[in-house]
């Protein structure tokens, strides 16, 4: 029916073929139907508006579920009378319009979704119905979020089937606060710290300022506690109001010279490179952010375990050039021995002090980086000692390989799940039941930027009433008059 014309004679498989049939042809020939009779048998309609002599009767063969056209009388008089909108445009025709694209580009955006509907029919649709038929498309594709979240569970079994040795459980606390306790929890020897790309965004975003964003980064990188302070002084200089801001954040948390850990010069979490990842996935259920993920691991380890096979250097690739810019500039220090391990390399510049036992230098770059600074490069080739030993493990293209030897093999798709080994182990006490998270929806469309930790623990703006003088309400919400009506009263 690629010209949406009919004949009497005509067949449609069944009911449901012929129904959006006629549909098609009402939105694409621009006229609204009245329907007067329409169930699984029989079917009668004409033109809505009044005075056209359009009509249309189908009703179903004996013995089959094939329809058939019986009666078609008459010719549209009433122009084209839905090009601001039709009564047939409903959610799902909007769905069964949108399927096969949703299918190949889960971003297709309800704003393209308008415009290709108004290109092919020349009609116009409101953007919220185009935005609840791809919510809609997007659960008849993948699945719904409740869905999702049930089999949670199933999920983790089949990563622990097809990749022996892995572990996956699930935990049921879904907000972020929950995640921070959690990590602290299942982590207490480790050392946490903010991102500081984040820090720095949340401060420009406060005060609108990018010479303080330049002296918190100029800060965070301070190797020593002279240098961090002198940056802040000039902060506070700056904006007294931003160095109080920056107060509510511990130093040890985000400064590099008082972090109680190794970052190896890594401030920020790189946490917008795995949004990227998800980038795609992120209205689908649960179970498909993860597999994305999932496919996004392996492509990422079979990616780095080519990549490295054809590197040679004792180093991966950046702590390697980090490593040759050392010994570059080693070789015009003056180097004296104290002991077996305490020596004073001597620059142009300064002067400092290597212990190549501690691994330290007193320009703190050894300790902070974990590769040997200039000074203390050349302290151990004054004593003919090999530079590379003394670089941290996870530095090596070794360690790199090793890091990533081990292969991610793919998860089966969730309707082969129950081929898979013996049946399922049916429900009982012990079974774990895995729901979406409890909370009200918001008004307007779901919030689809990523919310950081230092946002979560900015100061709260608050509100001022000009009438009462009191905080916590506006003007327009103010209830003094009120009570003071009912007082005087």
């Amino acid at each position: 029916m690629e010209d949406r014309t009919f004949k009497v004679g005509q067949e449609f498989p069944d009911v449901k073929a012929f129904r959006n049939a006629i549909k098609e042809a009402a939105i694409a020939q621009h006229f609204e139907l009245r329907i007067i009779k329409s169930d699984l048998i029989r079917y009668f309609a004409k033109c809505a508006t009044e005075g056209c002599p359009w009509r249309i009767r189908a009703v179903k063969l004996p013995n089959a579920p094939t329809f058939t056209i019986r009666s078609l009388e008459g010719t549209h008089t009433c122009g084209k009378n839905a090009q601001n909108g039709h009564h047939q445009a409903s959610v799902d025709w909007i769905v069964s319009f949108i399927e096969e694209r949703l299918r190949d580009n889960i971003n297709y955006k309800p704003k393209d979704i308008l415009h290709d509907i108004h290109k092919q029919y020349g009609i116009t649709i409101p953007y919220k119905q185009a935005w609840r038929a791809k919510e809609r498309g997007l659960a008849a594709i993948y699945g719904s979020s409740e869905e999702g979240y049930c089999l949670l569970p199933s999920y983790c079994e089949q990563i622990k089937k097809t990749n022996p040795g892995s572990i996956a459980e699930v935990f049921t606390t879904d907000g972020q606060k929950g995640i921070i306790d959690g990590v602290r929890r299942k982590f207490p020897n480790s050392c946490h710290a903010f991102c500081m790309r984040h820090l720095t965004e949340s401060i420009g975003r406060e005060f609108k300022n990018s010479r303080l964003v330049h002296l918190l980064w100029k800060a965070a990188y301070a190797t020593s506690s002279i240098a961090f302070k002198e940056k802040m002084a000039e902060i506070e200089e700056a904006s007294p109001d931003a160095a109080k801001w920056i107060q509510q954040f511990p130093p040890a948390q985000w400064a590099l010279v008082y972090f109680e850990g190794t970052r190896y010069g890594h401030l920020s979490s790189n946490i917008e490179e795995f949004n990227r990842w998800i980038l795609e996935a992120r209205e689908l259920p649960i179970i498909q952010v993860i597999e994305q993920i999932h496919s996004k691991l392996m492509s990422e380890f079979e990616d780095r375990r080519m990549k490295s096979s054809s590197w040679f250097s004792v180093l991966a690739p950046a702590a390697e050039t980090r490593m040759l810019e050392a010994i570059s500039r080693a070789s015009t220090y003056q180097v004296l021995r104290s002991d077996e391990v305490e020596f004073e390399v001597i620059s142009s510049e300064r002067s400092d002090i290597v212990n190549i036992g501690k691994h330290s230098c007193s320009c703190r770059d050894w300790q902070l980086y974990g590769i040997p600074c200039s000074h203390a490069v050349a302290a151990l080739m004054s004593c003919r000692k090999d530079v590379y030993s003394f670089t941290e493990k996870c530095f090596t293209v070794a360690n790199y390989r090793e890091t990533y030897a081990e292969e991610i093999h793919p998860i089966p798709r969730k309707i082969e799940w129950k081929k898979i080994g013996e049946a399922p182990i049916p429900m009982d006490e012990d079974t774990q039941v895995v729901r979406p998270p409890k909370f009200r929806r918001p008004p307007g469309r779901p919030e689809k930027k990523r919310i950081c930790l230092e946002d979560l623990n900015r100061e709260k703006h608050t509100v001022h009433c000009s009438r009462c003088n009191q905080t916590g309400h506006y003007k327009t919400t103010c209830k003094a008059e009120v009570m003071k009506g009912i007082e005087q009263f």
